[in-house]
């Protein structure tokens, strides 16, 4: 895995990431680093898909710390079963896979190139703190 970054801290009254038998279910993961939002706006149609990369890459290294906080020695993320991947974007935005392909490069880095079952790309008008993106994931422990 890439090196990874301290566990994400909370913004409010919850864990991280949750595990029910071999699944892992994360919060929303924004792309903060020790608490901090180290990106926020809102993506716009003149931006260079591109200059979300480092923010997307973040955030899905703290949804993989949280999810790998879950296991138990011995143990590894086999699958991502469900990446959720939530865009605070321009109405007029509509390149939400390029970016949302930044999150499933950095879990293929770390997983491997059949590791992603389903994904879903939403458009929203806000995101906590004015975070650009927000993702989840529900990963199963192999």
């Amino acid at each position: 895995m890439s090196k990874i970054i301290e566990q994400p801290i909370p913004q409010g009254k919850y864990l991280p990431a949750v595990r029910h038998a071999d699944l892992i279910f994360t919060s929303g993961m924004t792309p903060r680093k020790a608490g901090n939002l180290m990106y926020s706006g809102k993506i716009s149609v003149a931006d260079s898909i591109e200059s979300h990369r480092d923010a997307v890459r973040l955030l899905t290294l703290n949804a993989l710390t949280a999810a790998q906080a879950c296991l138990h020695e011995g143990e590894k993320i086999a699958f991502i079963l469900q990446l959720s991947v939530f865009l605070n974007a321009e109405k007029e935005f509509t390149a939400h896979a390029k970016v949302a392909d930044f999150a499933s490069e950095v879990l293929i880095e770390n997983l491997g190139s059949n590791c992603i079952g389903s994904r879903a790309v939403i458009g929203v008008s806000s995101l906590p703190s004015n975070s650009p993106v927000e993702i989840t994931i529900i990963c199963k422990v192999g």
